[in-house]
């Protein structure tokens, strides 16, 4: 794969490629911009002999987590348009793997729903991400791993908690 910025092969991202002051920051953005980028996860997909391209991945992803969604709120979670979603949803429509159905809370709407083929297909989509952290974690202990785990948990319920709190306020000023 190709960097979008040079069309040279891709260098490893590090921390120090964003001006952050908390090492923690530039590491999550290093992470988040490896993991979230389409064109890493479309090359792993293709190698990995997947027949569902990356974005077809994402929406199984979320209707197998969060259940039924209309197409404005699948638009918002996979960060695109609404005529794109319109696309991906039609080729898994096609494929068997999600069907269109009124929104019994207001018949004007529509919902998009997993077909029992499609959750069969989004929990191949969970046990790719199991094989993909298996790998990552491969040399390490489990006490290591359990360790991680438990500050990641906690990291991520202090996230939201503090997300919501910056939702209401804005973020504080910086301490002096």
């Amino acid at each position: 794969m190709d960097d979008p910025r040079t069309s040279e092969p891709l260098r490893r991202l590090q921390a120090s490629d964003f001006p952050y002051r908390s090492d923690l920051l530039a590491n999550l953005s290093a992470l988040i911009l490896l993991w979230d980028s389409p064109a890493i996860q479309g090359d792993i997909l293709a190698k990995s002999g997947e027949s569902i391209d990356q974005q077809s991945h994402a929406t199984l992803r979320h209707l197998l987590a969060w259940g039924p969604m209309r197409p404005t709120a699948l638009s918002e979670v996979l960060a695109t348009g609404a005529s794109h979603v319109s696309k991906i949803v039609g080729r898994l429509e096609a494929d068997g793997l999600v069907v269109r159905a009124p929104d019994p809370s207001d018949r004007r709407a529509t919902l998009i729903s997993l077909t029992s083929a499609g959750e069969e297909a989004a929990r191949g989509v969970y046990a790719l991400g199991d094989r993909m952290i298996a790998e990552v974690l491969e040399d390490w202990s489990d006490a290591d791993i359990r360790e991680y785990t438990a500050l990641t948990e906690r990291f991520v319920g202090d996230a939201i908690a503090s997300a919501a709190r910056m939702l209401e306020r804005g973020l504080l000023p910086p301490k002096g």
